[in-house]
């Protein structure tokens, strides 16, 4: 790849690294842009190139220590976590992320599109998003970011699209690049927050960092957000939602969704996700996927998102 090659060059039919060659623009975020591409050295194997700007890096030690991050989530290989494959350079100081492509649709689209999810919904989901946390955690590592644009649920029939249960299972993307950029900036006690301010707990607004109980508290927040349409933290603004989540208890749905109606039996296992003391809130994601199976076993829902 010539070294002149800057990220903002990269677009349909571009060869990245001499191997990936780019077929169209695929998603983006607030950190990068993702692309579509094949893996001309594996037969044109549909593959994700994810771009990661020079802007993001203050010189080569943060590229190279956000780099070398990535070398750890190969080794993270579970169907609900996106596979890494390598990490290239791009130009000078930026960097591609190259993955499994991720099929279907975030969950943010499918919320915008049909709201509320069925409760039974919920519970596969959340089994899957917690085996997935599971895997990751188990390497050591950490999501950072789990939110409704970060889990994206493949579709049997794309004629189908607007029906609820043809989900096959969720995948969570974009695991480890704010946990990453968290330690190669040397960020900490220097930062408000780094990740999403709706999805985060109240300890990463003082600059902790991201953990697995952070994780469970997003998964927590996104599954109460598929359960009722509604995130369970009130606010406009950072300010307002960071004011929020000092309350001593979680809201309830009611309070949140009136005219959704949850089973308590699910709210109840959703709130031990939600709590802003480490002390009650679910330990792990084992924990938390414990409850989430108990309730499945007696609504009698069988295998849950990971078969």
């Amino acid at each position: 790849m010539p070294h002149s090659l800057s990220e903002y060059e990269i677009g349909p039919g571009r060869i990245v690294a001499e191997r990936y060659e780019v077929v169209r623009p695929n998603r983006q975020g607030g950190l990068s842009v993702a692309f579509e591409a094949k893996d001309l050295a594996a037969g044109g194997e549909p593959c994700e190139v994810q771009v990661f700007p020079s802007s993001l890096f203050d010189g080569e030690k943060q590229l190279g220590e956000f780099a070398e991050g990535w070398n750890a989530w190969k080794r993270v290989h579970s169907p609900r976590v996106l596979a890494v494959r390598e990490i290239e350079r791009v130009g000078a100081t930026g960097l591609v992320l190259v993955t499994d492509l991720p099929r279907g649709e975030p969950l943010r689209a499918r919320l915008q599109r049909s709201g509320p999810t069925s409760s039974h919904e919920v519970v596969r989901l959340g089994l899957g998003i917690l085996d997935g946390l599971m895997a990751i955690h188990g390497t050591g590592l950490v999501h950072g970011d789990v939110k409704p644009s970060t889990v994206w649920v493949e579709l049997d029939d794309d004629a189908e699209r607007a029906r609820p249960s043809s989900t096959t299972g969720p995948v969570l993307v974009d695991g480890g690049t704010t946990p990453g950029l968290w330690s190669a900036k040397g960020w900490g006690d220097r930062t408000a927050l780094i990740g999403t301010p709706y999805y985060a707990p109240v300890e990463l607004f003082g600059g902790e960092r991201p953990d697995v109980q952070s994780d469970v508290y997003s998964a927590a927040t996104l599954l109460f957000e598929l359960a009722t349409g509604v995130q369970p933290w009130a606010g406009r603004t950072f300010l307002e939602v960071f004011q929020s989540k000092l309350a001593k208890k979680p809201p309830t749905m009611a309070e949140r969704a009136p005219d959704v109606a949850v089973p308590e039996e699910l709210e109840r296992v959703l709130r031990g996700g939600l709590h802003g003391s480490r002390e009650l809130r679910y330990s792990s994601a084992t924990e938390f996927r414990a409850a989430l199976q108990q309730l499945a076993d007696a609504w009698g829902i069988e295998g849950g998102a990971s078969t």
